[in-house]
């Protein structure tokens, strides 16, 4: 029986799934903020079918995985990643992440996976490094009231902006024309409530405050960044412009109209380039 979860160095449990041949190159999907391993369904069907070993973790706090009440910043997301790894003993994996996942990816591959020989390549999907927050030496990024906002929002009634941020922002369903998957909307609500209120709400000052240049420095391996020109939770010009700048060996992917949820809303043109990307 294979145990669908992995205890960490201080007694978290990581819930994750392992799908495919074992022998095959392995993928491992980092998933953004409040998700689960869910959210990359469209993926994961997708490359399993091609004949490559997928796994996802749920981030500590959020989906199945333990709800603990301390460890809700990137060192510890990323030796969360690193127990996953090591449990399935992969290798020559590719790290996929998405938004916070990318910033998890980052700090991930940087301190642990090109350390230990066991990164391919790695994607940052609409991802957060390398700073997201305002600062002297990050004048493009958001400023503080936005993240304040963020827990505000989440204190007063999280129920409600875990339907609201779906529901506008995260897949462009605000746009003028845009086509709205009501579904998508419930299953991103779903995803956050099965998660604790409190690693979300630690979670923002993570993937808001975290500074990532000198993980983005340290990475060797072939790294695709791809992002969305109208991405409206994660602006491509603080994010993606500056992160292919500082990696030694980074491609920049824009996709122009797409937004921050691009990997469910346009999965029919993100897998094909990501499989490139991974065979190339």
């Amino acid at each position: 029986m294979t145990h669908s979860f992995v205890e960490t160095k201080d007694g978290v449990q990581i819930f994750y799934k392992d799908w495919g041949p074992k022998e095959a190159q392995p993928i491992v999907f980092h998933h953004g903020w409040p998700l689960s391993s869910d959210d990359w369904d469209a993926q994961m069907l997708f490359f399993v079918q091609k004949g490559f070993r997928v796994v996802a973790h749920d981030r500590r706090g959020h989906g199945r995985s333990s709800q603990v009440s301390e460890g809700h910043d990137m060192d510890h997301y990323a030796a969360d990643a690193f127990a996953v790894v090591e449990h399935l003993n992969l290798r020559n994996a590719v790290h996929i992440g998405h938004s916070t996942g990318g910033g998890e990816v980052a700090r991930y591959v940087a301190k642990f996976g090109e350390p230990a020989g066991r990164v391919a390549k790695a994607v940052l999907v609409a991802a957060v490094p390398p700073l997201m927050l305002k600062t002297a030496s990050n004048p493009g990024g958001l400023p503080l009231e936005v993240f304040d906002g963020f827990r505000s929002a989440l204190a007063a009634n999280r129920a409600q902006f875990f339907h609201d941020v779906p529901a506008g922002p995260f897949y462009g369903f605000n746009r003028d024309g845009a086509k709205v998957y009501p579904a998508v909307v419930e299953n991103w609500w779903r995803q956050g409530m099965m998660g604790s209120a409190k690693a979300h709400y630690d979670g923002i000052k993570a993937f808001s405050e975290t500074d990532q240049t000198e993980d983005l420095k340290a990475i060797t391996v072939p790294t695709l960044v791809m992002h969305g020109d109208d991405d409206q939770i994660v602006p491509i010009a603080d994010s993606a412009e500056l992160s292919v700048k500082l990696l030694k060996n980074g491609t920049l992917k824009v996709y122009k109209g797409y937004p921050h949820g691009m990997l469910t809303t346009h999965a029919d043109v993100i897998n094909p380039d990501l499989l490139a990307f991974i065979k190339g």
